[in-house]
């Protein structure tokens, strides 16, 4: 029998969840796209839905996760800001690192588990 570790991460604050893999995700396709409509049209999601986690998680964090920009000859926009690139950095690093040391650590204990016969 081989098993296999899975696992979720996030961050909470007062124990409701203010960032993860999806916020990451959506981020870096603002971040890449321009755009959180078209960010969010890539992953199937509603450009509403998209506007509330942001709106939800900027309440959360308590600083704006977007910079917007309005209108003009070529419409809006959306990109990401200072705060948000470091949160997302250090999101990155903490997920990284704990993959390491979580791998590390099953192996230790499932070792019996994780090769055949």
């Amino acid at each position: 029998m081989i098993l296999e570790l899975r696992y979720k991460l996030w961050i909470e604050k007062n124990r409701e969840k203010v960032f993860g893999d999806g916020p990451l995700d959506i981020l870096h396709r603002v971040e890449r796209t321009g755009s959180l409509r078209q960010a969010a049209e890539e992953i199937n999601m509603s450009y509403s839905q998209a506007w509330n986690l942001i709106k939800d998680l900027e309440k959360r964090l308590e600083f704006p996760l977007l910079k917007r920009k309005v209108g003009g000859e070529r419409g809006g926009g959306s990109e990401i800001t200072e705060e948000t690139r470091d949160l997302m950095m250090k999101y990155e690093a903490f997920r990284e690192r704990a993959d390491k040391s979580l791998n590390l650590l099953y192996t230790e204990i499932f070792k019996e588990f994780k090769e055949e016969g």
